[in-house]
């Protein structure tokens, strides 16, 4: 029992590790980003490029592993809609608002408005499901609230961030939409996570591309650029999953919610160390608001029942 018990221990410590790697990975990859505009990569095309040379690295493992051919003959045609319709949504939409913002707007502004997607998804369910609020949730709400307004006041916004700003809002909306089919799908569909990122993606990354390359062009791509091309795509996008879903499989629902928040002052700290985007004392407390908040509303879930507060009921 002694031996079972130290190898689970090991193997949770491990799995924590893994996911703590994924979210570091996924930060840096907001600095790579930032890096790859400032040097005019077009910001629908490098988005476009990422996630379809990811697609490709996974294209081998899928097609030559036996069960996930098995599940792609399998989706059937309502199957394969909900996929391009998650495609279009998560990737082709929300990422590549995600480039577009950061050509506008400082990382640690998108990433705090990003990591307001938990509230998003947590109205959309108070307003139109079935799902029951609670005072812990709305407690998360008011934080999270009050912690944007602190990050934007003195409201003086420039011209040149507005733009950036209505893109990044319309990413957060279509994340948060994203999150709800993505769960949906992955709880109702029957197929795998790699399955369902796969075919998604293909989708999302390929119509990135081909919009990108109609409306900005291909631009002129130095060996520097490729390179940071190829790291996002085949560590930070298609190793970073596959690191990712394997951790999921050991850590619970709570352990990963909690990892996947340390992503927000990762950036922050990753862009004042190496995209000079210092942050004031304002701005640091209105992150760790939005931080506490966001985590909270995610946490909420699994609160005891007695805490929640009646709900629509059907």
């Amino acid at each position: 029992m002694n031996v079972e018990k130290a190898i689970n221990s090991k193997a949770h410590v491990k799995a924590i590790a893994q996911a703590l790697l994924v979210t570091f990975l996924w930060s840096i990859s907001w600095v790579l980003i930032k890096i790859g505009l400032r040097e005019s990569l077009p910001p629908l095309t490098f988005a476009g490029l990422r996630y379809t040379l990811a697609f490709l690295c996974l294209l081998p493992f899928v097609l030559t592993n036996p069960h996930h051919r098995a599940g792609l003959r399998s989706i059937s045609h309502q199957k394969y809609v909900q996929l391009f319709i998650l495609g279009v949504v998560f990737y082709a939409v929300t990422q590549g608002a995600q480039f577009v913002g950061l050509a506008y707007l400082p990382a640690a502004t998108l990433t705090l408005l990003l990591n307001l997607s938990p509230i998003f998804v947590a109205l959309i369910g108070i307003s139109f499901s079935h799902e029951s609020s609670s005072m812990v949730q709305w407690g998360g709400i008011f934080l999270s609230t009050i912690g944007v307004i602190i990050y934007f006041l003195p409201l003086n916004i420039p011209a040149s961030q507005i733009f950036g700003l209505s893109v990044a809002i319309m990413g957060v909306v279509a994340n948060s939409i994203s999150s709800l089919l993505g769960r949906r799908i992955n709880h109702q569909s029957g197929l795998s996570p790699i399955i369902v990122t796969f075919v998604s993606m293909g989708v999302g990354g390929l119509l990135l591309l081909i919009t990108g390359v109609l409306t900005q062009g291909f631009g002129k791509i130095s060996p520097n650029e490729w390179l940071i091309i190829g790291w996002l795509a085949v560590v930070n996008t298609a190793f970073a999953f596959t690191l990712w879903n394997n951790s999921l499989q050991t850590l619970t629902a709570v352990e990963s919610s909690v990892i996947n928040n340390t992503m927000l002052p990762q950036i922050a700290i990753l862009a004042w160390l190496f995209l000079d985007e210092p942050l004031s004392t304002r701005q640091v407390t209105g992150i760790i608001l939005v931080g506490v908040g966001t985590l909270t509303v995610q946490l909420s879930r699994y609160l005891p029942i007695s805490l929640k507060l009646p709900g629509k009921q059907s």
